[in-house]
């Protein structure tokens, strides 16, 4: 007997879920609108995609979740973070939290220090910790904040100094303080892996939260089984893991849909589009994975550099307000999100949506009632409807890699928008259980490990250090609990720094495999 899997997905509209078995196969799905407390969305799609399913059956859960990047776009429910950044004498011009918002400066950035440390690229030492300095920070923030986040240059080139100055803290502070460690956050960039540590420690209570109602929603009807949260990069980390490192889900979303919409369609290389109820999302498919920015995140305004697959976004989706003007619409980019199962006029409600113009205009059917759209001109659709079709060919034009076209897989509940011909697209694929394919992504996404950090070629060779990298993100991949006999390596990129002595190269591995059972 087959074991099977939970996926939930919670967006801004809709929280999604599905059972499926371990070859891939949808048992059971349901789709609800997304509560304001979005844990009670979690148990209702839960409690619906389980029934009539042997419980019995079920080993693992995993859930993908907007709640980290909603609690910093919306400054809510962060922690006060101290910051310790191991870089002195090397990094004193710019002071942590520099180029921050002010309002998210103001409610997150605790007491700040740089201390001496550091390391070079290739992990020899700058400078002695100054471990005095640690502990006096360590007491400057006692009953100040809530998290610290330790940044130290080159960590990910060596983080003993990082390793330390968490022990020191913990001396201090108590060895249950939570402490952010950068090298387990981002990779080489000092500031902007420091912004994401800070950011990375005032999730830790939001992480917290979202990880036991999750948890305590499997226990209540009866599951005990393993829990994983999925990763900005469409792999899967533990519910623990999560909780340390939550700033690495904020980008889940979008991913689960492009994983799951590879999956279904069965096309490892394509754009894809996820259209929800607010916004559309498109992305490009690698070898069956998101391609990755190569370019310096923004959250909430504050620029990262951990891993984020390369999207682009616009407030377009079911629930987008459509205003009729003078011969002219004018089309979001404000959304009655959730709300258009009662606001939008197919549902009774008084605001023209993005679905009463796909009803009238014969995209969507079955949803609503169409008779309630007798007082929305011909005119008003079809101009609707052009906006929405260019605004597509343009986002479609600006994701591709070349001229040549490639096939489009529309996903999400508001995947009837999307035309059945694109200019520049080979083709449009709709698949089956299109509409929950975020919770299929996240039902069915492997666990990882990645290594990124500079080696000198000419002390080594190169094969040797692109084995010793390999070695390393297979063990990160095993540790976030993937099959030990089942790890691939699934990318390797090697970008040379000639600036560098000693045929300095940034490496980055990467490497992903099916759960261990």
């Amino acid at each position: 007997m087959s074991r099977l899997r939970i996926g939930i997905d919670v967006g801004g509209t809709n929280t999604d879920a599905v059972v499926v078995d371990e070859e891939g196969t949808v048992i059971a799905s349901t789709k609800s609108a997304t509560t304001p407390d979005p844990s009670d969305g979690i148990a209702k799609a839960l409690s619906e995609v389980i029934a009539g399913v042997d419980k019995a059956r079920i080993s693992q859960a995993m859930l993908g979740t907007t709640h980290p990047a909603n609690a910093i776009i919306q400054r809510k429910e962060l922690e006060r973070v101290g910051v310790l950044r191991l870089a002195a004498p090397s990094s004193l011009a710019i002071r942590p939290g520099a180029a921050w918002p002010k309002d998210l400066l103001t409610s997150v950035m605790g007491p700040t220090a740089i201390v001496g440390g550091g390391y070079e690229y290739d992990g020899t030492e700058i400078a002695p910790l100054e471990e005095s300095a640690i502990r006096e920070f360590a007491k400057a923030c006692q009953g100040k904040v809530s998290a610290i986040a330790v940044s130290c240059a080159f960590a990910p080139a060596n983080y003993e100094q990082e390793i330390r100055a968490g022990q020191i803290l913990a001396e201090i502070l108590g060895s249950d303080f939570p402490v952010s460690l950068s090298h387990q956050v981002g990779s080489i960039g000092l500031l902007e892996r420091e912004n994401a540590t800070v950011l990375n420690a005032s999730l830790f209570g939001v992480a917290r939260r979202v990880v036991n109602g999750f948890q305590q929603a499997l226990v209540g009807h009866g599951l005990n089984v393993d829990s994983f949260l999925t990763q900005n990069d469409g792999t899967l980390m533990t519910a623990d893991e999560a909780i340390r490192l939550p700033i690495l889900t904020v980008g889940s979303g979008p991913t689960n849909s492009m994983r799951g919409a590879c999956a279904l369609a069965k096309i490892s290389d394509a754009l894809v589009i996820d259209v929800g109820g607010t916004s559309a999302d498109v992305g490009i498919l690698v070898d069956g994975f998101p391609r990755e920015s190569s370019a310096a995140i923004e959250v909430g305004g504050v620029r990262t550099n951990f891993r984020m697959p390369d999207l682009i976004s616009i407030g377009l989706g079911g629930g987008t307000i459509v205003r009729p003007g003078n011969g002219s619409v004018s089309v979001g980019p404000d959304s009655v999100g959730y709300k258009v199962i009662t606001e939008s006029l197919i549902m009774g409600g008084n605001t023209l949506t993005l679905s009463d113009i796909s009803t009238k205009g014969g995209r969507l059917s079955g949803f609503g009632d169409a008779s309630k759209l007798s007082g929305v001109s011909d005119d008003v659709v079809k101009l609707a409807l052009a906006w929405v079709d260019e605004q597509i060919q343009i986002l479609c034009d600006r994701m591709k890699a070349s001229r040549s076209a490639m096939p489009l897989i529309a996903v999400g509940g508001g995947s009837h928008l999307i035309p059945k011909s694109i200019p520049g697209v080979a083709e449009v694929i709709i698949p089956n259980h299109h509409s929950v394919a975020n919770a299929f992504g996240a039902a069915i996404a492997e666990a990882s490990g990645m290594v990124d950090r500079v080696y000198r070629y000419a002390e080594q060779g190169r094969d040797k250090c692109l084995d010793d990298a390999r070695q390393l993100a297979t063990e990160a991949a095993i540790r976030s609990g993937a099959d030990p006999d089942k790890v691939r390596i699934t990318s390797v990129i090697e970008v040379p720094m000639s600036y560098l002595p000693g045929q300095g190269c940034r490496v980055q591995v990467k490497a992903a495999g099916p759960l261990a059972n």
